[in-house]
């Protein structure tokens, strides 16, 4: 039975603004979703996921990377394009494509056929393209606000040329993110890359943003672990804040009291570890800090996998 790797991350508060670039009119526009009856902020897994891949660029080296983000240029570039080194059992297979996969797709090179049905020899076959794809093993949800939006927009001024001025708005949302994500390392090419893909999860820095003017936060204020062979996560978007800011999580408690998840898979960081009905149940693990609590999870994680 494979071992699967779960968390549910939330972020500390702070003020997100565009992460894509795109406006409507003169106002800069988040992303948004209808979630739980309510408009809610939304940030993409893949500007997660390339926050993930420009951490490990960072830590580990632009050679252990095949996509390398490029600051000068403000451009990609690519270690092995054609990621030819997954075709021999020798080739280099970078981090980021063992974790988080690749795809290209081409097109037919050449498109024809028939003019005459009864007419075989005239026929000809249409070529199909071509797909270059590994599934990503680490897999990374949507970031989803806590809090709905309020319709918050700041408006701003800029001076252009003669004298004359811009008007602008950003919108903008004072809020906690939360996302998860799932690994089974036994199906990577480097099973030890599990604790590169955990560390770079507790290390998020700056997600999104708009133009390099917003920062905000995207490492884990407070964090959920789960190790099992139960191959259903059952805990993403767990978390829940009430009225008076107070940070629960009710539907993992439900589910443990359910039976659906053993309270010994789990290893909870950071302020959630304080809410009392949690700590109440038997047999879980809490611990003041996220790190300290991804440590023993990383730990139990490589004796399961004799790493």
């Amino acid at each position: 039975m494979s071992l699967h790797l779960f968390g549910s991350v939330i972020t500390a508060e702070g003020v997100a603004a565009n992460n894509r670039g795109e406006t409507e009119g003169n106002i800069t526009t988040l992303q948004k979703l209808l979630w739980k009856g309510n408009v809610h902020t939304t940030v993409s897994a893949e500007a997660i996921r390339w926050a993930v891949r420009y951490y490990w660029q960072l830590t580990i080296g632009e050679n252990e990377v095949n996509r390398v983000w490029d600051d000068k240029k403000s451009d990609h570039k690519w270690n092995d394009p054609t990621w030819s080194g997954w075709l021999t059992d020798n080739g280099i297979k970078y981090i980021d494509d063992d974790l988080l996969g690749y795809m290209e797709a081409k097109a037919a090179q050449e498109d024809g056929e028939g003019s005459d049905e009864n007419d075989n020899e005239k026929k000809k076959k249409k070529k199909k393209g071509t797909v270059i794809v590994r599934r990503g093993v680490f897999e990374i949800t949507r970031a989803i606000s806590l809090l709905p939006y309020a319709g918050d927009i700041t408006f701003n001024a800029k001076s252009g040329e003669k004298g004359r001025t811009s008007l602008y708005g950003t919108e903008v949302h004072a809020t906690r993110y939360q996302y998860g994500f799932a690994l089974t390392p036994e199906r990577l090419e480097k099973k030890e890359r599990t604790i590169q893909a955990i560390d770079a999860i507790l290390n998020l820095g700056e997600v999104a943003g708009n133009h390099s003017r917003f920062l905000y936060d995207f490492s884990p204020d407070s964090i959920i672990l789960r190790v099992t062979d139960d191959p259903a996560p059952r805990l993403l978007f767990c978390f829940e804040q009430d009225e008076k800011g107070v940070i629960t999580a009710g539907l993992l408690v439900k589910r443990i009291k359910a039976a659906d998840i053993k309270p010994e898979e789990l290893y909870i960081g950071g302020p959630i570890s304080e809410n009392e009905e949690l700590r109440s149940i038997p047999n879980i693990k809490v611990y003041p800090g996220v790190k300290a609590a991804a440590a023993d999870f990383i730990k139990e994680a490589k004796s399961r996998l004799n790493l």
